[in-house]
């Protein structure tokens, strides 16, 4: 009689530990006795309602179709033993059915189904050519840690899309709307053609280093809401289009007062350069608004590139508005002024940004979602 021990690696246990820390639910399916799958289960973490799984899918269960008790009986298991390969794919299957994104990890043929039907197959070290090409994610290293630290990675960029789009959305709309705005009532157009090209060239030295931006790492699953974007956006945007509308009509009533012209007196055209700058410094500070979860000046702070970036388009911008490069030349003290009203205007966004996501977590809880 020889005794055989098939233990596992030793940053098993450390690796559910931490993929639990990130929100996430590992269950065992294991081709392997019930008894063996409750052993390793108890060494590593996972709990311990191991089931068999030829027990729970009978013969006579369509596995693209499985009733409502069995679907339970998948959700609540913390895995399943001498599991045959129709019934991984039918446990993954049953989770997305319930709406759990599901990520599955294999490295043999049997596998394969599984892998390809989940939201993230992911074929381990060694796997099978079957298993590699059913799988979304190749992992070159042995062990499930670098999982871990996939889904961090995973989670960054998706909080750096969501800051991106939230920019971009806002800004589009307030240039879109403030320029109809100014022609139909007022017939001229608040930018001109240079000065469209020139916000669109600055505006993108920072959204490039939006890539290199620190960010927090959510403690849940995240997932699209797609509802919740383009709300969110748009009522930043029209709070946007509020703050550019309010320099616009400002320096329209400049124009015909003439106390404030004995004091600085102003053109039409340096009027279209206020705007101009009032543009380019109100949707860079804007990033540092949707960018941060809490108040702006909240950690994580911004990367490097991405604080460099804003400064440097700022600078330039500032000069330009000042020395009347490319742009008709304006005070100094008006770009003071407008500097002002900016930094005014940038705590107005942050708490609208905040009330707007306690707002979302409020509806997403009292419908019964995830927010």
């Amino acid at each position: 009689m020889l005794s055989l021990e098939d233990p596992p690696r030793d940053d098993s246990r450390e690796t559910i530990t931490r993929a639990r820390d990130h929100g996430l639910r590992v269950k065992m399916i294991t081709g392997d006795d019930v008894a063996i799958g409750k052993e390793i289960a108890a060494q590593v973490g996972i709990g311990p309602n191991i089931l068999t799984a030829g027990d729970v899918f009978t013969k006579d269960v369509d596995m693209d179709h499985l009733p409502n008790r069995i679907v339970d009986c998948v959700e609540t298991a913390d895995g399943f033993g001498r599991v045959f390969p129709e019934h991984k794919y039918a446990i993954v299957k049953a989770l997305q059915g319930r709406g759990h994104q599901v990520a599955m990890t294999g490295d043999g043929v049997n596998d394969a189904p599984a892998l390809k039907q989940a939201d993230c197959g992911i074929a381990v070290s060694g796997a099978t050519d079957a298993a590699r090409a059913a799988a979304a994610i190749i992992l070159t290293a042995p062990g499930l840690s670098t999982v871990v630290d996939a889904i961090d990675e995973a989670r960054k960029i998706f909080e750096r899309i969501i800051n991106y789009v939230l920019f971009r959305v806002s800004m589009t709309l307030d240039i879109m709307v403030v320029v109809v705005f100014a022609t139909v009532f007022f017939g001229f157009s608040p930018l001109t053609p240079i000065m469209i090209v020139l916000v669109a060239l600055l505006d993108d030295v920072p959204i490039m280093t939006i890539a290199y931006d620190n960010t927090l790492v959510p403690a849940k699953p995240v997932h699209w809401q797609m509802r919740h974007l383009l709300l969110g956006s748009s009522v930043i945007g029209l709070f946007s289009i509020a703050q550019t509308l309010g320099v616009l009509l400002i320096g329209m009533e400049w124009l015909g007062n003439e106390h404030w012209q004995s004091w600085i007196e102003l053109s039409k055209e340096q009027i279209q350069t206020v705007v101009f700058l009032q543009i380019v410094a109100g949707g860079h500070l804007l990033l540092f608004v949707v960018r941060a979860r809490g108040f702006f000046f909240s950690r994580p702070w911004p990367a490097s590139r991405l604080f460099a970036a804003i400064v440097g388009t700022q600078i330039l911008t500032v000069l330009m508005c000042g020395f009347g490069w490319l742009v008709p030349a304006i005070p100094w003290a008006v770009i003071g002024l407008v500097w002002l009203y900016m930094i005014a205007w940038m705590f107005v966004l942050d708490l609208v940004k905040r009330a707007l996501n306690h707002y979302l977590r409020e509806s997403a809880y009292s419908n019964g979602t995830k927010p």
